[in-house]
């Protein structure tokens, strides 16, 4: 198994950050696995519950107000970002670097699945099965965006709104734990709002 050495270390942020999960979709509804930007970009997004939830966020907002929002570029989760920058009167700019991890052959399947995906990343969070996007890659590509964030921006609150799997494993790095744990971390539910806190 490899070691975190692989994937950039999140320490010393001169930002401040706060994670989001997307609200309720129609895909949690359905208990699909939407994953691919094939159907996740124009498809599956909030659902009514999902609106609720959104509503109910927003109005109990009790973190900084974000400055800048930055998103996954799918329907569930442009929907959400959408919210909170009308709620806050803040930019926000998509970026593909939050999307949903790929679930590669699991695409499409019902959403059990998620546990199959999650022992083997147990097993090796490196080695993509199945055509998954490994948790090696997810933090990655994360790692690479928050990097980008520190050089452009300084002392600004900016608000990351992504997915379960990504959000995750961003803050699995972020703790400095073992990538292999990720599912250890307490899970944001749809609409919960997390600082992101690099030790």
């Amino acid at each position: 198994m490899k070691s975190n050495s692989t994937v950039p270390e999140l320490h010393q942020l001169r930002n401040h950050y706060l994670v989001m999960r997307h609200g309720h979709s129609q895909a949690n509804a359905m208990g699909l696995v939407v994953s691919s930007p094939e159907h996740g970009l124009s498809g599956y997004g909030l659902s009514a519950k999902g609106e609720e939830q959104m509503s109910r966020r927003l109005a109990e907002w009790h973190l900084a107000a974000p400055q800048q929002i930055l998103y996954s570029d799918f329907l569930r989760t442009t929907e959400t970002a959408q919210r909170v920058a009308d709620h806050f009167n803040v930019p926000l700019n998509p970026d593909a670097r939050l999307r949903e991890r790929f679930f590669g052959e699991y695409d499409l399947h019902p959403d059990h699945v998620y546990h199959d995906v999650w022992d083997m990343d147990a097993r090796d969070p490196s080695q993509p099965l199945k055509q998954v996007e490994s948790v090696h890659q997810v933090a990655e590509r994360l790692c690479a965006l928050i990097a980008e964030l520190e050089q452009r921006y300084n002392d600004t609150t900016l608000l990351l709104v992504s997915h379960g799997d990504p959000l995750q494993i961003l803050l699995t790095t972020a703790a400095g734990r073992p990538l292999n744990e990720h599912r250890e971390i307490s899970p944001l539910a749809p609409a919960d709002v997390r600082p992101l806190i690099a030790r």
